[in-house]
């Protein structure tokens, strides 16, 4: 009877391309499973990403074939579109005022609930989820900012005597901006929501023990030295979601304030993007300003790791 010997393999003796390729021989099983998930991603995710990167390149209308003009799409966007440049700078604000702010504010209301009993903290944890789970429930601002006076903050405006007449609340520039903002915050409690909360019951309460041995000696110092590097991956994940998030809440000024919106106040690059892909059916140009989205959404979230990685130092 045969009988297998078993080889010993030098790490030394190999290059690091060997050494990965004895590594995937010897953990087949796993690749086969991961085979499903990596051939869909492929499909779906890379190549289109590619595609759109190449169709950024080129003028295509989808009747014609592409006609390659190198950068030209990117030298108009940012010299010769102000509606760019405005849908840019909104967004950005957009991403900066609700991006972090949704971040720290999900992490620090899941905190807080995670100091309640069981009960309770399921109950907390689906009063704050159920905006984020429920599809398009921002429409009910719809209602309670109505421009007349049946809408709910302009009813109770009108009884008070502080105001004389209905105020158009997603027409007036003063207040879309504003409005969406906090709009969009009261969404965000999502998947990264979720995910902190998982993070927080996960911690060892044996490490709280052995830091208050070593001289932690309050809840701050705890959440910095203990809880924090604790969930870095989650984290990570919740920083992906807001990010995500935060460059993507054209949807809420759209269905609040219309598209566009009065005067361009509010007007995002999504905006941009649906105008070009979807009613002028400039293809390449779109692909473009989705390159710049994918590029500004990349960037965030390398911010964002090395930001994560010095917590608890």
């Amino acid at each position: 009877m045969s009988k297998k010997v078993k080889v010993d393999v030098n790490r030394k003796d190999m290059t690091k391309l060997q050494w990965t390729w004895h590594l995937m021989k010897q953990n087949w099983v796993g690749y086969v499973f991961l085979l499903p998930f990596a051939v869909f991603f492929l499909l779906f995710t890379v190549i289109p990403v590619v595609a759109s990167l190449a169709l950024s390149l080129t003028s295509y209308n989808m009747i014609q074939a592409p006609k390659w003009v190198g950068f030209d799409n990117y030298i108009q966007m940012f010299l010769n579109d102000d509606l760019f440049m405005t849908g840019l700078k909104n967004t950005l604000i957009f991403a900066v005022a609700t991006g972090p702010t949704a971040f720290i504010l999900s992490f620090v209301v899941a905190w807080f609930i995670n100091q309640l009993p069981p009960k309770g903290r399921a109950f907390m944890t689906l009063i704050f989820y159920a905006p984020a789970m429920t599809a398009n429930a921002y429409t009910i601002f719809a209602w309670i900012f109505d421009r007349d006076s049946y809408g709910l903050v302009n009813g109770w405006l009108l009884k008070l005597g502080l105001i004389d007449s209905p105020i158009l609340w997603f027409s007036n520039t003063k207040y879309i901006m504003p409005l969406c903002i906090g709009i969009s915050l009261w969404m965000s409690f999502g998947t990264g929501f979720l995910s902190f909360i998982a993070g927080l019951q996960g911690v060892d309460k044996a490490q709280y023990e052995a830091a208050a041995v070593d001289g932690v000696t309050n809840r701050w110092q705890e959440l910095w030295y203990v809880t924090l590097p604790n969930m870095k991956e989650h984290l990570l994940f919740g920083s992906v979601m807001a990010i995500t998030g935060a460059f993507g809440y054209g949807d809420v000024v759209t269905i609040l304030a219309g598209s566009p919106p009065t005067d361009y106040v509010g007007y995002t690059l999504s905006h941009h993007l649906g105008e070009y892909a979807n009613v002028r059916w400039e293809l390449g140009y779109a692909c473009a300003i989705s390159v710049v989205i994918f590029l500004l959404c990349f960037g965030a979230n390398i911010l964002i790791q090395k930001l994560i990685r010095k917590v608890g130092t």
